[in-house]
Protein backbone atom coordinates (compact mmCIF):
# COMPACT_ATOMS: atom_id res chain seq x y z
CA UNK A 1 0.00 0.00 0.00
CA UNK A 2 1.11 3.42 -1.00
CA UNK A 3 0.60 6.18 1.92
CA UNK A 4 -1.59 8.96 1.07
CA UNK A 5 -0.05 12.03 1.31
CA UNK A 6 0.33 15.55 -0.13
CA UNK A 7 3.59 16.75 -1.54
CA UNK A 8 5.38 19.59 0.70
CA UNK A 9 4.42 22.62 0.24
CA UNK A 10 0.72 22.75 -0.73
CA UNK A 11 -1.99 23.82 1.03
CA UNK A 12 -5.60 21.13 0.26
CA UNK A 13 -8.37 21.84 2.98
CA UNK A 14 -11.37 20.24 4.28
CA UNK A 15 -14.45 20.98 2.99
CA UNK A 16 -15.28 23.45 5.64
CA UNK A 17 -12.56 25.04 5.34
CA UNK A 18 -12.68 24.95 1.67
CA UNK A 19 -15.85 26.90 2.17
CA UNK A 20 -14.20 29.64 3.90
CA UNK A 21 -11.34 30.00 1.63
CA UNK A 22 -13.70 30.06 -1.08
CA UNK A 23 -15.91 33.02 0.28
CA UNK A 24 -12.56 34.78 0.71
CA UNK A 25 -12.17 34.36 -3.18
CA UNK A 26 -15.53 35.39 -3.91
CA UNK A 27 -15.10 38.65 -1.65
CA UNK A 28 -12.31 39.25 -3.65
CA UNK A 29 -13.66 38.90 -7.14
CA UNK A 30 -16.47 40.74 -6.48
CA UNK A 31 -15.12 43.70 -5.31
CA UNK A 32 -12.75 43.83 -7.87
CA UNK A 33 -15.61 43.56 -10.20
CA UNK A 34 -17.27 46.41 -8.56
CA UNK A 35 -14.50 48.82 -9.63
CA UNK A 36 -15.20 47.73 -13.55
CA UNK A 37 -11.86 45.21 -13.56
CA UNK A 38 -12.15 41.90 -16.32
CA UNK A 39 -11.73 38.49 -15.25
CA UNK A 40 -8.60 36.91 -17.25
CA UNK A 41 -7.53 33.62 -16.78
CA UNK A 42 -3.53 32.33 -18.52
CA UNK A 43 -2.32 29.22 -19.35
CA UNK A 44 -0.92 27.55 -16.05
CA UNK A 45 2.09 26.75 -17.94
CA UNK A 46 3.87 28.60 -20.40
CA UNK A 47 6.97 28.11 -22.94
CA UNK A 48 10.11 28.86 -21.42
CA UNK A 49 11.58 31.27 -23.51
CA UNK A 50 8.62 33.81 -23.15
CA UNK A 51 8.39 33.05 -19.35
CA UNK A 52 12.03 33.28 -18.24
CA UNK A 53 12.75 36.77 -20.36
CA UNK A 54 15.96 36.87 -18.18
CA UNK A 55 18.50 34.18 -17.27
CA UNK A 56 19.91 33.71 -13.80
CA UNK A 57 18.86 34.79 -10.67
CA UNK A 58 16.54 33.27 -7.68
CA UNK A 59 13.24 33.49 -10.08
CA UNK A 60 14.84 30.84 -12.45
CA UNK A 61 15.92 28.66 -9.91
CA UNK A 62 12.16 28.30 -8.85
CA UNK A 63 10.94 27.62 -11.74
CA UNK A 64 10.08 24.42 -12.15
CA UNK A 65 9.87 22.75 -15.81
CA UNK A 66 7.19 20.28 -16.99
CA UNK A 67 7.29 17.80 -20.03
CA UNK A 68 4.90 15.23 -21.48
CA UNK A 69 5.86 11.74 -21.19
CA UNK A 70 5.49 11.47 -25.56
CA UNK A 71 7.67 14.66 -25.86
CA UNK A 72 10.20 12.81 -23.55
CA UNK A 73 9.62 9.91 -25.87
CA UNK A 74 10.47 11.50 -29.34
CA UNK A 75 13.30 13.34 -27.76
CA UNK A 76 14.93 10.19 -26.74
CA UNK A 77 14.20 8.93 -29.59
CA UNK A 78 15.96 11.50 -32.02
CA UNK A 79 18.80 11.58 -29.78
CA UNK A 80 18.05 14.77 -28.09
CA UNK A 81 15.41 17.63 -27.37
CA UNK A 82 15.82 19.40 -30.41
CA UNK A 83 12.53 20.59 -31.87
CA UNK A 84 10.74 20.01 -28.98
CA UNK A 85 8.76 22.47 -27.18
CA UNK A 86 10.22 23.79 -23.31
CA UNK A 87 7.51 24.25 -20.82
CA UNK A 88 7.35 26.16 -17.23
CA UNK A 89 4.72 26.49 -14.95
CA UNK A 90 4.06 30.09 -14.10
CA UNK A 91 5.70 32.02 -11.10
CA UNK A 92 3.70 34.70 -11.14
CA UNK A 93 0.79 36.33 -12.94
CA UNK A 94 2.67 39.54 -14.04
CA UNK A 95 4.88 38.05 -16.87
CA UNK A 96 2.09 36.00 -18.28
CA UNK A 97 -0.42 39.64 -18.02
CA UNK A 98 2.92 40.84 -20.01
CA UNK A 99 2.95 38.15 -23.17
CA UNK A 100 -1.33 38.20 -22.75
CA UNK A 101 -1.22 42.47 -23.60
CA UNK A 102 1.51 41.84 -25.74
CA UNK A 103 -0.01 38.99 -28.06
CA UNK A 104 -3.84 40.42 -27.84
CA UNK A 105 -3.25 44.17 -28.05
CA UNK A 106 -5.33 45.06 -30.73
CA UNK A 107 -8.04 43.73 -29.72
CA UNK A 108 -8.14 44.79 -26.15
CA UNK A 109 -9.83 48.44 -25.16
CA UNK A 110 -7.10 51.25 -23.55
CA UNK A 111 -6.57 51.47 -20.42
CA UNK A 112 -7.00 47.95 -20.20
CA UNK A 113 -8.51 46.20 -16.63
CA UNK A 114 -7.92 43.04 -15.59
CA UNK A 115 -7.84 40.97 -12.51
CA UNK A 116 -6.92 36.98 -12.44
CA UNK A 117 -7.20 34.77 -10.10
CA UNK A 118 -5.06 31.79 -10.32
CA UNK A 119 -2.33 29.61 -8.53
CA UNK A 120 0.82 30.05 -9.44
CA UNK A 121 3.75 27.87 -8.67
CA UNK A 122 7.72 28.60 -6.86
CA UNK A 123 10.05 25.64 -5.78
CA UNK A 124 10.39 27.48 -2.64
CA UNK A 125 12.20 25.46 0.15
CA UNK A 126 9.59 23.89 1.75
CA UNK A 127 9.19 25.07 5.26
CA UNK A 128 5.60 26.35 7.39
CA UNK A 129 3.84 28.43 6.02
CA UNK A 130 5.59 28.75 2.24
CA UNK A 131 3.89 27.02 -0.65
CA UNK A 132 4.98 26.41 -3.64
CA UNK A 133 1.14 26.47 -5.11
CA UNK A 134 -0.68 29.04 -4.23
CA UNK A 135 -3.02 31.15 -5.44
CA UNK A 136 -2.80 34.73 -6.25
CA UNK A 137 -5.44 37.46 -6.24
CA UNK A 138 -3.88 39.94 -9.09
CA UNK A 139 -5.35 43.19 -10.68
CA UNK A 140 -3.50 45.90 -13.20
CA UNK A 141 -4.64 48.84 -15.03
CA UNK A 142 -2.61 48.76 -18.07
CA UNK A 143 -2.41 52.27 -20.87
CA UNK A 144 -1.14 52.47 -24.13
CA UNK A 145 1.66 54.94 -24.13
CA UNK A 146 0.49 56.89 -21.21
CA UNK A 147 -1.21 56.36 -18.11
CA UNK A 148 -2.40 58.91 -15.75
CA UNK A 149 -1.07 58.86 -12.41
CA UNK A 150 -4.61 58.91 -11.15
CA UNK A 151 -4.84 55.25 -11.82
CA UNK A 152 -2.07 54.62 -8.83
CA UNK A 153 -4.53 56.48 -6.38
CA UNK A 154 -7.37 54.28 -7.35
CA UNK A 155 -5.80 51.41 -6.68
CA UNK A 156 -5.53 51.98 -2.96
CA UNK A 157 -9.53 52.46 -3.33
CA UNK A 158 -9.71 48.82 -4.43
CA UNK A 159 -7.39 47.61 -1.69
CA UNK A 160 -9.49 49.07 1.29
CA UNK A 161 -12.51 48.05 -0.49
CA UNK A 162 -11.24 44.28 -0.53
CA UNK A 163 -10.05 44.16 3.11
CA UNK A 164 -12.85 46.09 4.41
CA UNK A 165 -15.08 43.52 2.65
CA UNK A 166 -12.81 40.52 3.97
CA UNK A 167 -13.81 41.81 7.60
CA UNK A 168 -9.86 40.57 8.77
CA UNK A 169 -9.40 43.51 11.24
CA UNK A 170 -8.13 46.64 10.87
CA UNK A 171 -5.21 47.55 8.32
CA UNK A 172 -2.93 50.07 6.90
CA UNK A 173 -1.83 50.57 3.21
CA UNK A 174 1.36 52.16 3.62
CA UNK A 175 2.39 54.16 0.35
CA UNK A 176 5.85 55.41 -1.26
CA UNK A 177 7.17 56.56 -4.26
CA UNK A 178 10.13 54.65 -6.01
CA UNK A 179 11.45 58.58 -7.58
CA UNK A 180 10.83 60.16 -4.40
CA UNK A 181 13.64 57.39 -3.66
CA UNK A 182 15.72 57.54 -6.34
CA UNK A 183 15.37 61.82 -6.18
CA UNK A 184 16.73 61.42 -2.47
CA UNK A 185 19.46 58.63 -3.10
CA UNK A 186 20.78 61.16 -6.17
CA UNK A 187 21.14 64.54 -3.73
CA UNK A 188 23.22 61.98 -1.62
CA UNK A 189 25.40 60.89 -4.66
CA UNK A 190 23.87 57.26 -5.03
CA UNK A 191 23.62 56.83 -8.47
CA UNK A 192 23.08 54.14 -11.49
CA UNK A 193 23.09 50.56 -10.95
CA UNK A 194 23.72 51.74 -7.16
CA UNK A 195 20.38 52.96 -6.11
CA UNK A 196 19.23 49.76 -7.05
CA UNK A 197 21.30 47.73 -5.29
CA UNK A 198 20.41 50.34 -2.31
CA UNK A 199 16.77 50.54 -2.98
CA UNK A 200 16.59 46.39 -2.29
CA UNK A 201 18.61 47.20 1.14
CA UNK A 202 16.16 49.68 2.53
CA UNK A 203 13.41 47.34 1.28
CA UNK A 204 15.19 44.80 3.68
CA UNK A 205 14.88 47.03 6.93
CA UNK A 206 11.87 45.56 8.40
CA UNK A 207 13.42 41.81 7.84
CA UNK A 208 16.52 43.02 9.14
CA UNK A 209 16.69 45.61 11.04
CA UNK A 210 18.81 48.99 11.22
CA UNK A 211 21.59 47.46 12.40
CA UNK A 212 21.89 44.80 9.70
CA UNK A 213 21.37 47.16 6.65
CA UNK A 214 23.45 49.77 8.01
CA UNK A 215 26.57 47.28 8.55
CA UNK A 216 25.77 46.33 5.19
CA UNK A 217 25.86 49.47 3.62
CA UNK A 218 28.47 50.74 5.07
CA UNK A 219 30.42 47.57 4.37
CA UNK A 220 33.01 46.78 1.48
CA UNK A 221 29.89 45.69 -0.83
CA UNK A 222 28.43 49.60 -0.80
CA UNK A 223 31.36 51.02 0.98
CA UNK A 224 28.64 54.20 1.38
CA UNK A 225 29.85 56.72 4.01
CA UNK A 226 28.11 56.52 7.60
CA UNK A 227 27.24 60.09 7.48
CA UNK A 228 25.23 59.06 4.34
CA UNK A 229 23.76 55.82 5.45
CA UNK A 230 22.70 57.36 8.81
CA UNK A 231 20.46 60.32 6.56
CA UNK A 232 18.96 57.22 4.31
CA UNK A 233 18.04 55.77 7.93
CA UNK A 234 16.52 58.65 8.81
CA UNK A 235 15.36 59.36 5.96
CA UNK A 236 13.25 55.68 5.75
CA UNK A 237 11.87 56.17 9.66
CA UNK A 238 9.56 58.66 8.21
CA UNK A 239 5.95 57.46 9.02
CA UNK A 240 1.99 59.33 9.12
CA UNK A 241 -0.09 58.66 11.65
CA UNK A 242 -3.36 60.83 9.32
CA UNK A 243 -3.86 62.46 6.16
CA UNK A 244 -2.67 66.07 7.31
CA UNK A 245 0.30 64.58 8.93
CA UNK A 246 1.01 62.82 5.70
CA UNK A 247 1.41 65.99 3.90
CA UNK A 248 3.27 67.61 6.64
CA UNK A 249 5.93 65.06 6.77
CA UNK A 250 5.88 65.20 3.08
CA UNK A 251 5.90 69.41 3.22
CA UNK A 252 9.08 68.39 6.28
CA UNK A 253 11.80 66.60 3.82
CA UNK A 254 12.54 69.83 2.61
CA UNK A 255 13.89 70.50 -0.92
CA UNK A 256 14.99 68.06 -3.50
CA UNK A 257 15.95 67.03 -6.85
CA UNK A 258 13.92 67.56 -10.19
CA UNK A 259 13.33 63.75 -9.73
CA UNK A 260 12.39 63.83 -6.02
CA UNK A 261 9.67 66.95 -6.13
CA UNK A 262 8.17 64.83 -9.15
CA UNK A 263 7.55 62.34 -6.77
CA UNK A 264 6.76 64.40 -3.75
CA UNK A 265 4.17 65.78 -5.84
CA UNK A 266 2.39 62.59 -7.32
CA UNK A 267 2.41 61.42 -3.59
CA UNK A 268 0.31 64.34 -2.72
CA UNK A 269 -2.27 63.96 -5.44
CA UNK A 270 -2.26 60.18 -4.44
CA UNK A 271 -3.50 61.56 -0.93
CA UNK A 272 -5.76 64.19 -2.20
CA UNK A 273 -7.56 61.38 -4.19
CA UNK A 274 -7.76 59.32 -1.35
CA UNK A 275 -9.55 61.08 0.46
CA UNK A 276 -11.74 62.56 -2.69
CA UNK A 277 -12.77 58.72 -2.27
CA UNK A 278 -13.71 58.48 0.88
CA UNK A 279 -10.93 56.32 1.74
CA UNK A 280 -10.51 56.50 5.72
CA UNK A 281 -7.26 58.42 6.61
CA UNK A 282 -6.89 55.58 9.31
CA UNK A 283 -6.23 53.24 6.38
CA UNK A 284 -3.38 54.66 4.55
CA UNK A 285 0.01 56.19 5.40
CA UNK A 286 3.70 57.43 4.19
CA UNK A 287 6.04 54.86 5.18
CA UNK A 288 9.29 56.01 3.72
CA UNK A 289 10.71 52.86 3.98
CA UNK A 290 8.71 50.85 1.59
CA UNK A 291 10.30 49.93 -2.03
CA UNK A 292 9.54 46.86 -3.17
CA UNK A 293 12.38 45.03 -3.98
CA UNK A 294 11.61 44.25 -7.52
CA UNK A 295 13.51 46.38 -10.31
CA UNK A 296 10.48 46.89 -12.61
CA UNK A 297 8.63 49.25 -9.77
CA UNK A 298 9.07 53.14 -11.17
CA UNK A 299 6.75 54.78 -8.98
CA UNK A 300 4.24 54.58 -6.69
CA UNK A 301 4.37 51.65 -4.27
CA UNK A 302 2.56 50.05 -1.71
CA UNK A 303 2.29 47.46 1.31
CA UNK A 304 -0.89 46.87 3.07
CA UNK A 305 -0.56 45.05 6.63
CA UNK A 306 -2.47 44.20 9.86
CA UNK A 307 -2.44 46.36 12.61
CA UNK A 308 -3.13 44.11 15.21
CA UNK A 309 -1.00 41.20 13.34
CA UNK A 310 2.16 43.09 11.65
CA UNK A 311 4.08 39.93 12.33
CA UNK A 312 1.90 38.41 9.63
CA UNK A 313 3.97 40.23 7.06
CA UNK A 314 2.29 42.17 3.62
CA UNK A 315 -0.78 40.96 3.09
CA UNK A 316 -1.24 43.15 -0.26
CA UNK A 317 1.71 44.70 -2.13
CA UNK A 318 2.50 46.33 -5.59
CA UNK A 319 3.12 49.82 -7.40
CA UNK A 320 3.43 51.51 -10.43
CA UNK A 321 5.56 49.97 -13.70
CA UNK A 322 6.26 52.05 -16.94
CA UNK A 323 7.14 48.49 -18.78
CA UNK A 324 5.33 45.68 -19.10
CA UNK A 325 6.10 44.23 -21.79
CA UNK A 326 9.11 45.40 -23.76
CA UNK A 327 10.27 41.95 -24.18
CA UNK A 328 7.43 41.21 -25.95
CA UNK A 329 5.90 44.15 -28.34
CA UNK A 330 7.69 47.28 -28.74
CA UNK A 331 4.60 48.97 -28.00
CA UNK A 332 4.90 51.13 -24.44
CA UNK A 333 2.62 49.32 -22.32
CA UNK A 334 2.78 51.29 -18.53
CA UNK A 335 0.97 50.25 -15.61
CA UNK A 336 0.07 49.98 -12.03
CA UNK A 337 -1.35 46.95 -10.13
CA UNK A 338 -1.13 44.40 -7.02
CA UNK A 339 -1.25 41.29 -5.49
CA UNK A 340 -2.59 39.63 -2.80
CA UNK A 341 -0.92 36.11 -2.27
CA UNK A 342 -4.11 33.99 -0.97
CA UNK A 343 -3.27 30.87 0.44
CA UNK A 344 -0.46 32.32 2.37
CA UNK A 345 -2.69 34.81 3.71
CA UNK A 346 -5.57 32.00 4.36
CA UNK A 347 -3.05 30.15 5.55
CA UNK A 348 -1.60 32.78 8.53
CA UNK A 349 -5.06 34.35 9.01
CA UNK A 350 -6.34 30.85 10.26
CA UNK A 351 -3.22 29.93 12.40
CA UNK A 352 -4.22 33.48 14.49
CA UNK A 353 -7.85 32.41 14.35
CA UNK A 354 -8.64 35.42 12.85
CA UNK A 355 -10.25 32.81 10.24
CA UNK A 356 -12.29 29.83 11.32
CA UNK A 357 -14.19 26.66 10.09
CA UNK A 358 -17.07 27.83 7.83
CA UNK A 359 -20.82 26.49 7.97
CA UNK A 360 -21.18 23.79 5.08
CA UNK A 361 -22.56 25.66 2.27
CA UNK A 362 -25.44 23.20 2.56
CA UNK A 363 -28.22 25.24 4.80
CA UNK A 364 -30.51 22.12 4.92
CA UNK A 365 -30.82 18.37 5.14
CA UNK A 366 -34.27 16.74 4.08
CA UNK A 367 -34.56 13.89 6.80
CA UNK A 368 -35.86 10.32 5.80
CA UNK A 369 -37.10 7.60 7.75
CA UNK A 370 -38.59 5.01 5.68
CA UNK A 371 -38.76 4.39 1.98
CA UNK A 372 -42.35 5.68 1.91
CA UNK A 373 -41.37 9.24 2.36
CA UNK A 374 -38.63 9.61 -0.05
CA UNK A 375 -41.37 11.03 -2.77
CA UNK A 376 -42.39 13.61 -0.47
CA UNK A 377 -38.98 14.67 0.74
CA UNK A 378 -37.61 14.85 -2.57
CA UNK A 379 -40.28 16.93 -3.66
CA UNK A 380 -40.00 19.50 -0.78
CA UNK A 381 -36.44 19.13 -1.35
CA UNK A 382 -37.12 20.30 -4.88
CA UNK A 383 -39.20 23.17 -3.84
CA UNK A 384 -36.81 24.69 -1.00
CA UNK A 385 -34.05 24.79 -3.67
CA UNK A 386 -36.53 26.73 -6.29
CA UNK A 387 -37.00 29.43 -3.79
CA UNK A 388 -33.08 29.50 -2.86
CA UNK A 389 -31.56 27.40 -0.75
CA UNK A 390 -28.74 24.87 -0.84
CA UNK A 391 -30.73 21.27 0.36
CA UNK A 392 -29.54 17.86 0.96
CA UNK A 393 -31.62 15.02 0.69
CA UNK A 394 -30.96 11.75 2.97
CA UNK A 395 -31.71 9.62 -0.26
CA UNK A 396 -31.82 6.39 2.66
CA UNK A 397 -33.44 5.70 5.67
CA UNK A 398 -31.20 5.96 9.27
CA UNK A 399 -32.37 6.82 12.66
CA UNK A 400 -33.24 10.16 13.23
CA UNK A 401 -29.83 10.39 15.54
CA UNK A 402 -27.67 9.17 12.90
CA UNK A 403 -29.32 12.10 10.96
CA UNK A 404 -28.83 14.46 13.56
CA UNK A 405 -24.81 13.52 13.75
CA UNK A 406 -24.02 13.53 9.85
CA UNK A 407 -25.76 17.39 9.81
CA UNK A 408 -23.82 18.36 12.60
CA UNK A 409 -20.35 17.05 11.38
CA UNK A 410 -21.26 18.36 7.95
CA UNK A 411 -21.54 21.56 9.53
CA UNK A 412 -25.44 21.45 8.21
CA UNK A 413 -27.63 24.48 9.91
CA UNK A 414 -30.71 23.01 9.53
CA UNK A 415 -32.32 19.76 9.77
CA UNK A 416 -35.79 19.31 8.61
CA UNK A 417 -37.99 16.27 10.44
CA UNK A 418 -41.31 15.05 8.65
CA UNK A 419 -42.32 12.12 10.53
CA UNK A 420 -46.09 10.89 10.46
CA UNK A 421 -47.45 13.25 13.23
CA UNK A 422 -46.29 15.62 11.35
CA UNK A 423 -47.57 14.43 8.26
CA UNK A 424 -50.63 14.50 9.83
CA UNK A 425 -50.68 17.58 10.92
CA UNK A 426 -49.17 19.36 7.70
CA UNK A 427 -45.96 20.75 9.18
CA UNK A 428 -42.56 19.93 9.68
CA UNK A 429 -39.84 20.45 12.61
CA UNK A 430 -36.88 22.21 12.15
CA UNK A 431 -34.25 20.96 14.21
CA UNK A 432 -31.66 24.13 14.34
CA UNK A 433 -28.57 23.06 15.30
CA UNK A 434 -26.43 26.27 15.33
CA UNK A 435 -28.94 27.41 18.21
CA UNK A 436 -29.60 24.40 19.47
CA UNK A 437 -33.50 25.61 19.04
CA UNK A 438 -36.17 22.92 17.53
CA UNK A 439 -39.61 24.53 16.13
CA UNK A 440 -42.37 23.72 13.93
CA UNK A 441 -43.52 25.66 10.83
CA UNK A 442 -46.80 25.01 8.22
CA UNK A 443 -44.83 22.87 5.42
CA UNK A 444 -46.19 25.61 2.70
CA UNK A 445 -44.27 28.29 4.90
CA UNK A 446 -40.79 26.26 5.10
CA UNK A 447 -38.76 28.02 2.72
CA UNK A 448 -39.53 31.32 3.92
CA UNK A 449 -38.95 30.68 7.20
CA UNK A 450 -35.55 29.45 6.45
CA UNK A 451 -34.88 31.90 4.19
CA UNK A 452 -35.40 34.61 6.77
CA UNK A 453 -33.33 32.40 9.52
CA UNK A 454 -30.56 32.43 7.62
CA UNK A 455 -30.21 36.45 6.71
CA UNK A 456 -31.16 36.79 10.34
CA UNK A 457 -28.14 34.86 11.34
CA UNK A 458 -25.74 36.98 8.56
CA UNK A 459 -26.61 39.83 10.61
CA UNK A 460 -25.72 38.55 13.36
CA UNK A 461 -22.35 37.46 12.85
CA UNK A 462 -22.81 33.71 11.73
CA UNK A 463 -21.03 32.81 8.79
Amino acid sequence: MIKPRTPPGVMELLPRDQIAFQRMLDTIRGTFERFGFLPVETPVFELSEVLLTKTGGETERQVYFVQSTGALGKAAESGGAEGVPEMALRFDLTVPLARYVAEHEHDLAFPFRRYQMQRVYRGERAQRGRFREFYQCDIDVIGKDTLSPRFDAEIPAVIHAVFEALGIGAFTIQLNHRKLLRGYFEGLGIEGDRQAAVLREIDKLDKRGEDAVRATLEGEGFGIAADVVERLMAFSRVRSTGHDDALARLDALGAGTALFEEGRDELRALLGTLQAMGVPEARYAINLSIARGLDYYTGMVYETVLDANPGIGSICSGGRYEDLAGHYTKSKLPGVGISIGLTRLFWQLREAGLVTTAESSVDALVTLFDDAGLEHALALSQRLRAAGLNVETQLEPRKLAKQMQYADRAGIRFVVIRGDNEAERGVVAVKDLRRGEQFEVVEAELAQTLLVEREQWKVQGGQ
